[in-house]
């Protein structure tokens, strides 16, 4: 069995259609697995160290924390961040310190705060309670309150949310927009409208920007009974969170 695990372990790095046939055994074989998983990180590539994570995160087994964190310097963005959101979901003991410290690494290096590598670590960092989304008042009561499956604010409300939001020095990264039918909520194309800020100036410039194109994409955005949206912001504060 150790022999055939190891083999399948190295198999994530490999074709599409083989690296998904060895994830999908090692999720059947389940915790046994694991050691050899971990074990077989510093020999894995970028692909199959992602494929890896989607293993631990099937199979729920919190001894692979440690190999998580350690992925937390990897020098792959993408596997960075996917280590810190696995480490959120399978809230990992002892997670929130370096996650904290790969936050760090993100504002040091000048990655910009609405690529997916600190949103996801902020979203890691907020699921493990470690991280407090300012929500105005206003922003709150709008919320979707109705239903398992509303994702965020009704999108009819989009407008109002934004400028509560600016009104408050939140910044709008981006939003996302969803469809709750029959029970399903699936994702929809908003305003695909491209827009980037300039990181280098005030914070209270940026906060006007986002919500000058942001209220440009409330003004196109789907609307109706089951639509929904999603925008994501952060406060000042995120841009040197404390150690």
């Amino acid at each position: 069995m150790t022999s055939r695990i190891a083999r399948l372990v190295q198999q994530l790095d490999g074709g599409a259609d083989e690296s998904y046939d060895a994830r999908a055994e090692l999720i059947w074989i389940g915790s046994a697995a694991i050691p050899a998983v971990m074990d077989g990180l510093p020999t894995l590539g970028g692909f199959g160290r992602l494929t890896a994570i989607e293993v631990f995160e099937e199979v729920g087994d919190p001894r692979c924390g440690p190999a998580l964190i350690g992925l937390l310097d990897s020098d792959d963005p993408t596997v960075r961040e996917w280590a810190a959101t696995a480490l959120a979901s399978l809230e990992i003991d002892g997670a929130v310190e370096p996650l904290r410290r790969a936050y760090h690494a993100c504002l040091e290096r000048r990655t910009p705060p609405d690529w997916t590598e600190p949103s996801g670590i902020r979203w890691a960092l907020t699921e493990l309670g470690a991280r407090t989304p300012v929500v105005p008042p206003l922003t709150a009561r709008l919320r979707a309150t109705t239903g398992d499956n509303a994702p965020g604010w009704p999108s009819a409300h989009f407008s109002e949310v934004i400028n509560d939001l600016a009104d408050h020095a939140q910044l709008i990264l981006y939003s996302q927009f969803w469809r709750v039918d029959a029970g399903r909520t699936y994702g929809i194309s908003g305003t695909c409208l491209d827009w980037k800020l300039d990181w280098t100036m005030p914070w209270e410039h940026l906060v006007e920007e986002a919500r000058t194109w942001s209220l440009l994409e409330a003004d196109e955005a789907p609307v109706g009974d089951g639509t929904f949206v999603t925008p994501a912001w952060i406060d000042h504060t995120d841009l040197h969170l404390e150690r």
